[in-house]
């Protein structure tokens, strides 16, 4: 018969081998449609959630994602959902739709932040969302895990810290810059220009590409007129879509001296809510502060 030493000493060793902590089989399975809202979910649920993001390739045009079976197998063994709602990613809706699995929890991004079809469905840069989304998403963890309730609230109060320097940001952009005009290819940085109190114009172009249909005659002359008569003083882009208009408008922004950001729909690889965030908005600060000097 072995020792009781020999004993201990193997399940140390398959300890080491698991990486300690929950096994795989008892984590609560957490899917999300965008990886932002995986990082979340990876940040409030720590070592005890298995996360999987369907959108996270940062190089890839969130608007062309077709779904495959393995999407469907994916969506059908988790027991927590998140997704944005509002049209942004119709094709969720048709997945649950069809999926078999009823013991699961939904959190439609949208619907915590009162959101529908029709409005700018790039909900994640409205400084609300996410917070709503935690609280949410600590309080489901809790009930479906009780035993490890105080770690998911724990893990949401941290959160909700390391989200004061980028409200502190926010603030001082809106206090030094508030009412300045910019512009955008696309409406996706526009809840958090709103947010840095900067007034945003062409709307109705933006919204015109946002929908795929084709800007008017018009619309292309104000947005081009707004970068050559020195009215808007950045010039937002969706980088992860890049077409010929786009390229013109950014040449022609670089002609008139406009700074030119590329914001993104995908968190970046290598980065968090926390560091994406804080970096777009520090490359505001820094823009609008050279142009004072």
């Amino acid at each position: 018969m072995r020792s009781f030493p020999f004993v201990a000493a193997l399940l140390f060793a398959a300890a080491l081998l698991t990486g300690g902590g929950a096994r795989a089989e008892d984590k609560v399975n957490i899917v999300a449609a965008e990886n932002f809202y995986g990082d979340l979910a990876r940040q409030i649920g720590g070592s005890h959630v298995a996360v999987t993001s369907i959108l996270a390739n940062p190089d890839d045009d969130p608007h062309l994602f077709e779904t495959s079976p393995s999407t469907a197998r994916t969506i059908a063994d988790a027991k927590i959902i998140i997704y944005n709602g509002a049209d942004y990613d119709p094709w969720m809706d048709k997945l649950l739709s069809a999926s078999t699995g009823t013991q699961r929890t939904t959190i439609v991004a949208a619907d915590l932040i009162g959101k529908k079809s029709g409005d700018n469905p790039h909900l994640w840069y409205n400084p609300a969302t996410l917070p709503a989304i935690a609280k949410e998403l600590a309080a489901d963890l809790s009930k479906l895990d009780p035993a490890n309730a105080v770690h998911y609230q724990a893990n949401l109060a941290k959160f909700q810290s390391s989200l004061d320097a980028i409200n502190k940001q926010i603030n001082d952009v809106k206090k030094a810059y508030g009412g300045t005009e910019v512009t955008a290819t696309e409406p996706v940085f526009g809840y958090m220009a709103d947010a840095l109190g900067l007034k945003m114009l062409n709307y109705d172009f933006q919204v015109t590409v946002m929908n795929d249909t084709e800007p008017s005659a018009t619309q292309v002359a104000a947005f081009e007129n707004s970068l050559k008569d020195g009215s808007a003083k950045i010039l937002f882009y969706n980088s992860q879509v890049t077409d010929e208009a786009t390229t013109r408008l950014l040449d022609i922004a670089k002609q008139n001296k406009v700074t030119v950001i590329g914001v993104t729909e995908t968190e970046p690889t290598g980065q968090t809510i926390q560091s994406w965030f804080g970096g777009q908005i520090g490359d505001v600060q820094k823009a609008l502060a050279a142009r004072t000097q």
